[in-house]
């Protein structure tokens, strides 16, 4: 039976992961490991299908060394006494640890000897918080690497490739896949190549060939039948997510609950974690920002915890969150007053700095006046004192407006409108 084509489509180099270029792009950590031939053992954590895998078989294909792949809960000491022999015969062995974080005691005590000799590079692998599930005695032993989701244009760049490549992936076949099809298998798999890439083998070697040109013609249809996951609308101009997340946060700005988790509810039924997660993100500081900054802080922690958890579970944090935004107070006043100072900013309308508060740590700085005139605020009662910061053309500038929606802003405004005052007093 052939191996499954997310299987077959593991990279052979570092220059085959897609995504991740935080840790394997030039320059970056796991580059400089592979290149400066110093590789140490690593853990790697993070959502399921995203590529922890992929890396590991990357090193090894970039360095040559015997790759092995062991479960820490199913496989024995035995079978990691195997891979250790392995290493003591022909040198340096990369060994996957998958699900490290279930590790017991015994084969813990039995590796970490030699973690410490070299003979084996562990990259360990689990979708837990290492610095809480994994052990002190391994983490201790290896560097910690966050592994994160793959991205819409990642994914689709991955499916094109296995699409084309005539060894490994599906390159024999005459595949002609519709755009909004491929665009929902990178949507609707929440960043999880290996389920994109085995839906999209699935689509194809199921899908019959025409009889007049022989290309296998692959559909939104098609691929809605083979991830069992809707797209949110198959309208001809590919515009209905976008007015769904539109809708998702124009109802959360309106506070109508029932209706914003209406429109989550779409997204998640087409799998789309990572849009609801974003714009849940956005709405929390665009839309009630200073009003409730509690509430902001909030949806972070709840977009954190449905991106571990992944769905379904992650509806339950993010139906909390979109409850706690719809009922809070609003305020647009953060976006509104750094879109005008950027407008100033972008206009040319800058000015010069004042000349006390440019940079004096240099010599020759008094001889310019630098920094000569400037007032250290907490020599002063209060820790305040009337001083000019805006440039001369820019003096009176006002870019926040303060609302008066939530404790907090009320507080920010009494607060802003005092030293307003204070500072433009008399001039």
């Amino acid at each position: 039976m052939q191996q499954p084509l997310a299987y077959r489509m593991r990279p052979q180099n570092l220059d085959e992961v897609v995504g991740q270029q935080h840790l394997v792009g030039p320059g970056k950590i796991i580059r400089r490991m592979v290149d400066a031939h110093m590789l140490s053992s690593m853990i790697l954590y993070g959502p399921p299908g995203v590529g922890k895998t992929s890396i590991a078989s990357a090193i090894a294909g970039s360095t040559k060394y015997a790759f092995r792949k062991l479960n820490a809960a199913t496989d024995t000491k035995k079978d990691l006494q195997v891979v250790v022999e392995e290493a003591k015969m022909s040198g340096t062995v990369i060994l996957l640890l998958d699900e490290i974080h279930r590790l017991d005691k015994t084969k813990q005590d039995f590796l970490l000897p030699h973690l410490e000799s070299g003979q084996i590079v562990l990259i360990g692998a689990t979708t837990e918080n290492p610095y809480i599930t994994i052990s002190p005695a391994i983490r201790s032993r290896t560097q910690i690497f966050e592994v994160k989701p793959l991205s819409e244009n990642d994914i689709k760049t991955a499916l094109t490739h296995a699409l084309h490549d005539k060894e490994r992936g599906l390159g024999q076949y005459d595949v002609q896949i519709d755009d909004n099809a491929l665009q929902h298998l990178a949507r609707a798999t929440n960043g999880d190549l290996r389920s994109a890439l085995n839906a999209l083998e699935l689509a194809v070697k199921s899908t019959p060939a025409a009889e007049k040109n022989g290309h296998i013609h692959i559909t939104l249809e098609i691929v809605e039948e083979c991830l069992q996951k809707k797209a949110i609308s198959a309208d001809k101009d590919g515009d209905a997510h976008y007015d769904v997340i539109s809708a998702f946060q124009k109802s959360i700005r309106g506070s109508d609950t029932d209706a914003a988790l209406h429109y989550l509810a779409q997204l998640l039924a087409a799998g789309d974690l990572v849009s609801a997660c974003r714009r849940l993100l956005v709405i929390a500081y665009e839309d009630i920002g200073l009003a409730s900054p509690a509430a902001a802080s909030r949806t972070v922690s709840a977009v954190q915890a449905a991106q571990q958890l992944g769905l379904p579970e992650a509806r339950i944090p993010l139906a909390d969150a979109v409850i706690d935004l719809c009922l809070s107070s609003k305020s647009n006043s953060g976006i509104t007053a750094i879109d005008a100072a950027m407008k100033d900013v972008t206009s040319g309308h800058s000015g010069e700095i004042p000349k006390s508060l440019k940079d004096a740590h240099y010599s020759g700085a008094k001889k310019l006046g630098r920094g000569v005139a400037y007032k250290y605020p907490h020599d002063y009662p209060n820790d305040w004192v009337k001083q000019q910061y805006l440039p001369d053309t820019l003096k009176n500038a006002q870019y926040y407006h303060p609302k008066d929606n939530g404790r907090y802003e009320h507080a920010l405004k009494e607060q802003y409108e005092r030293l307003r005052t204070a500072q433009h007093d008399s001039e």
